[in-house]
């Protein structure tokens, strides 16, 4: 039987987590080419010998601008030729999705999320469209354009042959916006990084991530900041100055190496996790840690954090985080099955599960 002829078709190589589901796919189709509208130095590296095939964005001379140009995205990914491939899997949470192929050729979707800045955060993206200066601008086009661009995406989800969702929540996300069924694999998350004991008592609270409002990183800083509960604030963003000057005295920033970051999880007695994630990997490595999760309970957090690894949320306020962080009990908790729970997210967890999703069809 001849080998099948396999494409790999991701929106950008920038960094995060959709680029390293990308790289597990890669892992089971060495040989595959990979396309995509721009790849940075080094995820190019990550990825080598893979053949890497991109669009005219790659050169494009306002590199900070490439993620705000979805028309341009759409032209290309839309004009390539898949006919002569037995599968391509698109892995896309914008426009990747949106590829023809021909009736002899599978294509699988891996969805990350309905394209947020036509759907759910749509709100968000006119409030913040992240242009600086020219932001008056982008909203203007935004507004104006949203209704013809989210026709095309819509239609584009309907290509795919099958799709994967990365949550029991974006499944919900895409039934929907996109009116179809999907089958959920989850992210792989790399859990071994964390593992092995740390021989110091676990103290306080602990939160990471991008420092944007969308985070809701704000509801965090003022429960603990109200209660006097430690807290250590790591990562970087926009939303930093505002973040420090509402602290309260038990609230440290600090910036944090992936090591560094490993050992503040194995020693807080829980990670903080606020927001509204499609799935949220941050929290699975605190998992991965031993270390329970107080989220607020809506999103990619109800697929893992249980009565056994930690506590739900109500309502996304200070107020109702604070009387969470009130009644955390961390004795409770079993920090080696929490981590053992983890464990079915692996990246061996992704690929096997993978695997047997394409061979299954």
């Amino acid at each position: 039987m001849a080998k099948s002829k396999v494409a790999i078709v991701h929106d950008w190589f920038v960094g995060g987590g959709a680029e390293k589901v990308v790289l597990e796919i890669h892992k089971l189709y060495p040989e595959a080419p990979i396309y995509t509208s721009y790849i940075s130095d080094e995820w190019r590296k990550r990825l080598e010998p893979a053949p890497i095939i991109t669009g005219f964005l790659q050169k494009w001379p306002f590199s900070s601008m490439r993620k705000y140009l979805p028309i341009l995205r759409i032209w290309w990914f839309s004009r390539l030729d898949f006919s002569d491939y037995d599968l391509v899997i698109s892995s896309s949470g914008a426009e990747a999705k949106g590829i023809k192929t021909s009736q002899n050729t599978l294509h699988v979707n891996y969805c990350h999320a309905p394209t947020h800045y036509y759907w759910s955060r749509y709100d968000e993206y006119m409030q913040q469209p992240g242009f600086g200066r020219f932001d008056p601008v982008a909203r203007l086009g935004l507004k104006l354009l949203v209704g013809p661009l989210r026709r095309w995406d819509y239609q584009a989800a309907q290509r795919p042959d099958y799709v994967i969702a990365n949550s029991n929540f974006i499944k919900s996300e895409i039934k929907k916006y996109y009116g179809r069924e999907a089958y959920v694999i989850h992210p792989p998350v790399d859990v071994e990084r964390y593992g092995g004991n740390v021989d110091e008592p676990r103290r306080g609270f602990i939160t990471a991530g991008r420092q944007t409002p969308y985070k809701r990183i704000a509801l965090a800083v003022e429960a603990c900041s109200q209660l006097s509960m430690p807290l250590i604030v790591t990562g970087k963003g926009p939303d930093n100055r505002r973040l420090k000057k509402m602290a309260g005295k038990s609230v440290t920033f600090m910036q944090a190496d992936d090591e560094k970051l490993v050992h503040l999880f194995k020693t807080s007695q829980a990670f903080i996790f606020p927001g509204l994630d499609d799935f949220g990997i941050v929290a699975v490595e605190a998992l991965a840690a031993g270390t329970p999760v107080i989220a607020y309970g809506q999103g990619g957090a109800l697929d893992y954090v249980t009565k056994d690894t930690g506590l739900l949320f109500n309502e996304q306020t200070a107020k109702s985080l604070a009387r969470a962080l009130a009644n955390f009990k961390p004795d409770s908790f079993n920090h080696e099955k929490i981590a053992k729970f983890a464990s079915q997210f692996s990246a061996a967890e992704f690929r096997t599960k993978f695997s047997k999703f394409i061979a299954g069809l």
